[in-house]
């Protein structure tokens, strides 16, 4: 009989629930829930250590207690997330009162600033894995001495003790593929079409820090890709086995290596693969030939982060990109036919009423096909979350549960009730403008996306 692991993203509102992001998806336009690929990951590697695994993603409904004594796991791993952190924190409790003898860990971004302290003030939790957690779970499930595994933070008797980090994985190759068969792949689909799409996690890490994200503190500044070859073998089981041919290649930054990112489509191109799929990328890595060959392999919808229309902005949060480059960047992908999502951040310390509008205004002048104007959030662990807290903008009051929606802290001259409501001014006039509502109703296809559209209008219209 062989031990097993339950893995859970916690009964909680839904949450995109990557390290990096943590973002509620209620209060966003066109964003859908992601699936559980952290969990996935993790299940193939307990798979692959004689366990038996099992993936609940409460946040789309399930009964929690009623899976914890049927299943009766031996372990069970809680994604934690600031904006859920309390809920999170009381779902490990619960396993605790049902099951006293589980062993509970727990993961996630916010454990790189607060594991000692939140394990002192949650007796519940067992051990936190920081960091990467492939290999430490592994270990851990391989019964190795606790003080011998890099990266995990434990409970010994009375004490917390934290072992050193754990240096990434240089060869994600070698992970094996994500276990789809223990989630129900239908829930996490496309918004503009309804089609089941999967998310390929094609590279990690990010050399450029920004001041306001987790990319680099979560996944370091080194930038690890996957082969090509593994990647396309990975979409070939999805395609064959589960019978998905849309995805989201999700990295931390998808198109920093010119060479990688043409090979890749080549080889999709190649494969004869019929594949949609979407990524990232910097307003300043791509040009038309990466655009164009990009559409070739099936590509039909890229994520900018321009966060500022105005460069003051984009200098003092460590962008490293000009206004100059996210024209020439949004132009490229346009007269390649690829759909562009751009992404905005209001409300970092030095923003005003000004910087807004300069924003705004240069959200309009690119007319991308979709937006987010998200309010800036200091996360632990970002250099925004340090910031905050020696210049007196974070206090006891601060709060995380709306992260990206409603403000956690003041700048240094707009109250967070201004910062809310610039941010609601600023995606009316975006999508509300006449041009635009055109433009989209020109462009639809089915009558899945006249649902679509037509549900984020009404929720868009009726904002809070």
């Amino acid at each position: 009989m062989s031990n097993k692991i339950l893995l859970i993203y916690p009964p909680s509102p839904v949450l995109n629930r990557e390290d990096r992001c943590q973002q509620p998806t209620d209060n966003l336009i066109v964003i859908p829930p992601l699936p559980p690929t952290d969990l996935m990951y993790l299940a193939a590697i307990a798979e692959s250590v004689g366990f038996e695994a099992r993936i609940r993603d409460y946040s789309q409904g399930g009964d929690y207690k009623a899976d914890l004594e049927e299943f009766r796991p031996d372990f069970l791993l809680v994604n934690v997330a600031m904006p859920t952190l309390e809920n999170d924190l009381n779902s490990i409790k619960i396993a605790k009162e049902i099951l006293p003898k589980v062993k509970t860990i727990a993961k996630g971004a916010t454990f790189l600033t607060f594991s000692k302290k939140i394990m002192e003030d949650n007796p519940s939790i067992d051990m936190v894995i920081r960091g990467e957690a492939e290999y430490t779970l592994k270990e851990i499930l391989e019964n190795k001495p606790y003080q011998e595994i890099l990266g995990l933070s434990y409970r010994d008797i009375d004490l917390v003790k934290e072992n050193e980090n754990r240096p990434f994985i240089e060869n994600l190759d070698e992970l094996p593929f994500p276990a789809r068969h223990r989630v129900d792949n239908s829930i996490y689909r496309r918004p503009d079409n309804g089609k089941v799409q999967a998310t390929i996690k094609v590279s990690r890490g990010c050399p450029y820090h920004c001041f306001f994200c987790l990319a680099t503190p979560t996944q370091g500044s080194k930038v690890r890709k996957r082969s090509a070859e593994n990647i396309i073998a990975e979409i070939k089981e999805c395609v064959e086995k589960y019978h998905i041919t849309n995805f989201l290649f999700w990295s931390d930054i998808f198109d920093i290596d010119r060479d990688w990112t043409i090979n890749l489509c080549k080889k999709i191109i190649d494969s004869g693969l019929k594949i949609t799929w979407s990524s990232n990328t910097r307003a300043d890595t791509a040009d038309y030939e990466m655009a164009k060959i990009m559409y070739e392999s099936g590509c039909r919808l890229v994520s900018i982060g321009v966060e500022s229309g105005s460069q003051y902005m984009l200098d003092k949060m460590g962008k490293n990109i000009t206004l100059s480059d996210v024209r020439k960047t949004v132009a490229f992908f346009k007269k390649a036919g690829i759909r562009i999502y751009n992404y905005f951040v209001i409300g970092l310390p030095w923003e005003t009423e000004e910087t807004v509008e300069d924003t705004i205004k240069f959200a309009i002048e690119l007319d991308s096909d979709f937006i987010s104007f998200y309010t800036a959030t200091p996360l632990p662990g970002t250099k925004f979350y340090d910031y905050v807290k020696e210049n007196g903008l974070l206090n006891e009051n601060t709060s995380f549960k709306s992260a990206y929606f409603y403000p956690a802290v003041n700048t240094h001259s707009l109250s967070k009730e201004r910062i809310f409501e610039l941010h609601k001014s600023a995606i009316k006039r975006f999508y509300l403008r006449p041009k635009y509502i055109l433009k989209m109703l020109l462009k639809i296809r089915s009558l899945y996306e006249i649902k679509s559209y037509f549900t984020a209008g009404i929720r868009l219209l009726f904002r809070r």
